[in-house]
């Protein structure tokens, strides 16, 4: 495990290969470099994982110390990797599902400007999220979380020209530094406080300096919730996802499933002591959580574009991983992180081979009857759709979702056990909604198959994972994070299955309903008051970004235009403007003249005397 270094070594390689060729390789050479390097790194991550698994490092953790970062007045941090059941399950979900979709992009991306680049952002992208998760301090994990917002910045806006994606860009940019602010100023307060960023030696601290409910605690969690919620597009940071999809196809499912999004639910399991310092905020995350899941569920359920469905469907799943930090299912958490990456990866690069063979259309009621012409892309969309519904016993979804259902129960918080089967039936119809619309009825468009082996393979590999195969990998998760309350599990559970199954079938056959055939009843819905005024503000995402333009966008701009002649400055520059005018006036009295001269002596010891006689009366 001594190379550990070489997972995020290969694809920072690959990044300055590529950025410094300034798009001058082929297209092929491009590939080889930015998928190999990530395939080089994957390939690494299965030699690490396998020998974790086959010769544990003493008490389940190793480190590996690359050097010293600064040294400033007792402040010391280190480049310091940390790998053990945690860490070693994101760094085979980062790097296997990155190395697949990079394999895919290779395919999808063929003959559009900036290839090289954009397999250099993608690069940086892997290795940074490699830091995050792999730091061994909050300073060194802050590193790379600033990489992944720099990345996703770079890559939403790939398609630079269209001004519209480069405002999709800046908002994500905004919006997650917005997080970014909160989470440093959580790091400030936990320096301040423990004298350290090492997450170890924190967790060890905290409960020695502050007491359950501490204040400082309190604060300190609040603001790393803030950053997690930022960076995962939870409530109430959540408006720069949807607008993400402006990116390559390719680069959604890196955000996605492989990166990014994840980054909060990592930051809230890894430092889970000190969220059990802090009940208040712990529960805050459960409430967070439940609330998304259930209007992004809303919101996907009459979008038209097929990936902003995709994208609320993420927002709704990362609110369930949020929902089982809340109550305590830490592994549960971890679980579902890892099969959604699975199923949503999936999802996403079917989208994108449905987009190619449709010319780049998005809309799903100008697709229709695909299912026939695009099968690999059919299948792909109906397995990972089942697994996102969590379709029953057959599914990778349905294990780790149900863990969270069962954790919820079994903690007695019911009412985020019901906002999560209240999701379940919502992600079900808007899934196959989007399935049934796109792959059936009257065909609207022509579309032709994708072939090549960096097509399928990535697609058929995610297909067998988002299975029932896929759950049959286990996080090894045992002694990293707490135990559960509902570990045991017992034949309430088996009950709650049966729930959760019947309720995701339920939605599917509604969806059914609705959607196949006609479309009689829902068009009569959607052409009622009620219908149009719903669909509206669901369409709108229940109105988040009006109400923030109005709040804090308009207040900005108005606050730009009244300063721009910026007033403050102006004073400033106030004294030496009345020293330039005094000195241009005193120029103007030297005029060569010497009976002008003689009448200034004259006047200036009349007013001397003038001043004297004045004063000594």
């Amino acid at each position: 495990m001594n190379f550990l270094f070489l997972t995020f070594l290969f694809p920072l390689l690959g990044f300055c290969l590529l950025a410094f060729s300034r798009g001058r390789f082929s297209e092929n050479l491009s590939a080889l470099i930015g998928v190999g390097s990530v395939g080089l790194s994957a390939l690494t991550s299965a030699v690490i994982i396998w020998q974790f698994n086959t010769n544990p490092p003493a008490g389940g953790v190793y480190t590996q110390l690359l050097w010293q970062w600064m040294s400033v007045d007792g402040f010391a941090p280190n480049f310091t990797l940390y790998l053990d059941g945690l860490s070693l399950t994101m760094l085979g979900v980062v790097t296997g599902v990155g190395f697949l979709i990079h394999l895919f992009a290779s395919w999808y991306m063929r003959g559009e400007a900036g290839y090289s680049r954009f397999f250099a952002y993608t690069n940086l992208f892997i290795a940074s999220m490699l830091f995050l998760v792999l730091g061994d301090n909050l300073l060194f994990l802050y590193f790379g979380w600033e990489g992944v917002g720099l990345c996703s910045y770079l890559l939403i806006g790939f398609y630079y020209s269209n001004r519209n994606n480069g405002n999709a860009a800046l908002k994500a940019f905004i919006v997650t530094r917005i997080g970014d602010v909160f989470m440093a100023i959580g790091l400030f307060i936990l320096f301040q406080q423990l004298g350290t960023l090492n997450i170890q030696e924190l967790l060890i601290l905290a409960p020695q300096k502050f007491a359950i409910g501490d204040f400082w605690i309190e604060l300190a969690t609040l603001m790393l919730l803030g950053g997690a919620v930022g960076k995962s597009a939870q409530l109430p940071l959540q408006t720069w996802l949807a607008d993400a999809m402006a990116g390559p196809t390719p680069v959604s499912a890196l955000i996605h499933a492989a990166t990014m999004v994840t980054a909060g639910v990592y930051l809230i399991a890894r430092t889970n002591g000190l969220f059990l310092l802090a009940p208040d905020i712990h529960q805050l995350v459960g409430i967070v959580g439940a609330a998304t899941l259930v209007l992004a569920g809303f919101a996907a359920l009459v979008q038209t574009d097929i990936k902003r469905i995709l994208a609320y469907s993420t927002m709704s799943q990362i609110g369930y991983m949020f929902l089982a930090l809340g109550v305590g299912a830490w592994d549960g958490a971890i679980f579902h992180l890892m099969t959604h990456a699975f199923f949503k990866a999936l999802l996403f690069l079917a989208s994108g081979a449905v987009i190619v063979a449709c010319h780049h259309e998005q809309n799903i009621f100008k697709m229709g009857g695909l299912w026939k012409k695009l099968p690999l892309a059919y299948t792909s969309f109906i397995v990972g759709g089942a697994a996102l519904s969590a379709l029953p016993l057959v599914t990778a979804g349905f294990y780790s979702k149900d863990e969270i259902l069962w954790e919820a129960f079994a903690s007695g918080h019911q009412n985020l056990l019901i906002a999560g089967l209240v999701g379940a039936f919502m992600t079900s119809l808007y899934t196959f909604r989007l399935i049934f619309i796109t792959f059936h009825g009257e065909a609207k468009s022509e579309a032709h198959a994708g072939h090549g082996i960096s097509y399928w393979l990535p697609l058929s590999v995610l297909i067998v994972l988002s299975t029932f195969i896929g759950a049959l990998i286990t996080p090894p998760l045992a002694g990293v994070l707490p135990q559960s309350v509902g570990h045991a599990g017992g034949g309430a559970q088996h009950q709650l299955e049966l729930i959760s199954g019947g309720i995701a079938l339920a939605g599917i056959l509604l969806a059914a309903l609705l959607y196949l055939g006609k479309r009689r009843v829902v068009t009569a819905i959607a052409s009622s008051a009620p219908g149009r005024l719903l669909s509206t503000w669901w369409f709108a995402a229940w109105g988040f970004d009006w109400i923030y333009d109005k709040l804090f966008v308009k207040p900005y701009l108005l606050v730009c235009r009244l300063l721009a002649r910026d007033p403050l400055n102006s004073t400033m520059t106030l004294l030496p403007t009345l020293v330039r005018k005094a000195h241009h006036l005193l120029v103007r009295t030297q005029t060569g003249n010497i009976r002008w001269y003689a009448y200034s002596m004259v006047a200036g010891a009349v007013l001397l005397l003038g001043t004297a006689l004045l004063t000594t009366v």
